[in-house]
């Protein structure tokens, strides 16, 4: 089953069946609509093969809104009953499951859903707001607490929100939709960026994003995510007070222990799960690049753009692949799109770096002040300035930054430490060294690096 974020890319009549389902990588499409009046509503769906154009079934539903999960079930259901698929007993939970009683509160989720998993501009605070509308109607709606959770994780990172303000919350938010719901996957994934990005924990971040696999195997977040964190211990004894399990799988703990090739499987199965997510695409194309595969990087991130040419995210991270394949007029260009897509600290801070490398060291100061400036309203990780100065060739000055990133418990930027590589030039040094061993130890690094080869 391929999820919502591609599928929605076609709500509009389809003009071509065929084109569609080989876009999604699938045979079988389900087309459906609503019509509503007052408090009832008309579903029509049909199955239909779109390589032979063969229709597989179809029905229509007159029901009261209140029931739009009974409808969705008994359609799940006949579909399976129709393609004669096996299902598990997780899967056939899932199906009848009520996520929420309240018509209205789950429309108001999907939109916090939908404005999610787009993330630029204003997106997430927009999401957080359906979120919490949706929490108004129905406090235990466990999966809209979920939402909220992931939104509030990635504020900070795109929006330039304080972590030591939205990572309280966002803890608050998960541990309520799993007390609300012990088997909801999509909580448990939001723990694991927790244990990843706010605690550093790359244990508690790898049991988690199983956990949420295991919940639900077609889970594309977290499979995204699960592969940096896998087997291997906290980044240090004694931890800092943060598309889609398993791209998150892959792009967290297994990159940050050089498991490439996992964490390049993982993020294909969420691919493979979510072929149009522009995250699950653009960070697919991140694991080739921290694998140091850089002609693939490049490749997935013109493919991403061909989607949505407007995210801004998948520019740093072409400019990324074009500053280590030694292209810096192509990186500056993309970084440059990526500032005025999103004003974002560390898309400023990648500029300022390829500015110093390609020998105009005063455009590179002026960001560094500009972003030593905004630092005094808005988050700036040590990261970003940990970038600039490196390009700039003041080592002690970028290891400084990156020890205030680890004392702050900014995960999000540092867990990579051992691959990342833009640190390239830090590596030999003494300082450096240290701090990569308090937040990965060598043993374990060495030991989950060999073994995945």
């Amino acid at each position: 089953m391929i999820s919502r974020t591609s599928t929605q890319r076609f709500k509009a009549a389809p003009s071509d069946l065929r084109e569609i389902a080989k876009q999604l990588g699938v045979t079988n499409i389900l087309e459906g609509s609503v019509q509503k009046s007052n408090d009832h509503v008309r579903i029509n769906v049909q199955l239909i093969n779109a390589v032979t154009d063969a229709h597989l079934w179809a029905d229509i539903y007159d029901r009261k809104l209140t029931d739009l999960f009974t409808v969705e079930s008994e359609v799940a259901k006949t579909i399976a009953d129709t393609l004669q698929a096996k299902l598990t007993g997780s899967e056939m939970t899932a199906m009848s499951s009520r996520p929420t009683e309240d018509a209205v509160a789950h429309e108001l989720f999907v939109q916090g859903r939908h404005f999610l998993a787009l993330r630029r501009d204003d997106n997430l605070p927009r999401a957080i707001g359906f979120f919490h509308q949706a929490i108004a109607r129905d406090p235990n709606y466990a999966a809209a607490y979920a939402g909220l959770s992931e939104a509030l994780i990635l504020l900070p990172r795109y929006t330039g929100a304080y972590p030591s303000e939205t990572r309280p919350q966002s803890r608050v938010a998960a541990l309520k939709a799993l007390e609300l719901n012990p088997n909801l996957a999509e909580a448990h994934n939001a723990l694991a960026k927790i244990a990843l990005d706010c605690d550093v924990d790359f244990a508690e971040s790898i049991r988690e994003f199983k956990r949420a696999i295991e919940l639900n195997p077609n889970y594309a977040g977290a499979h995204h995510s699960v592969i940096a964190c896998s087997n291997s211990k906290s980044f240090s004894e004694s931890k800092p007070a943060e598309a889609w399990a398993s791209l998150e799988f892959g792009d967290g703990p297994l990159m940050a222990l050089a498991r490439s090739d996992r964490s390049i499987e993982e993020g294909k199965r969420a691919v493979g799960l979510d072929p149009l997510s522009l995250i699950n695409n653009a960070d697919l194309g991140w694991d080739y690049f921290n694998a140091r595969r850089y002609d693939e990087a490049i490749a997935k991130f013109r493919k991403t753009i061909e989607i949505d040419s407007y995210f801004y995210l998948t520019h740093y991270y072409l400019g990324e692949a074009f500053l280590l394949k030694g292209k810096l007029t192509e990186a500056i260009a993309e970084y440059r799109t990526a500032v005025e897509l999103n004003d974002e600290p560390i898309a400023l801070a990648l500029l300022g770096q390829a500015y110093a490398r390609a020998g105009r060291r005063d455009e590179a100061q002026k960001i560094l002040a500009r972003l030593t400036q905004e630092a005094k309203s808005r988050y700036v990780s040590g990261y970003s300035f940990a970038l600039v100065l490196t390009g700039l060739g003041d080592k002690e000055g970028a290891i400084d930054a990156l020890e205030r990133a680890y004392r702050n418990g900014e995960g999000n930027d540092i867990y990579i430490i051992r691959v990342d590589p833009l640190l390239d030039d830090l590596r030999g040094h003494p300082r450096f060294e240290a701090l990569a061993e308090k937040i990965l130890p060598a043993r374990e690094f060495n030991s989950q690096s060999t073994a995945s080869k």
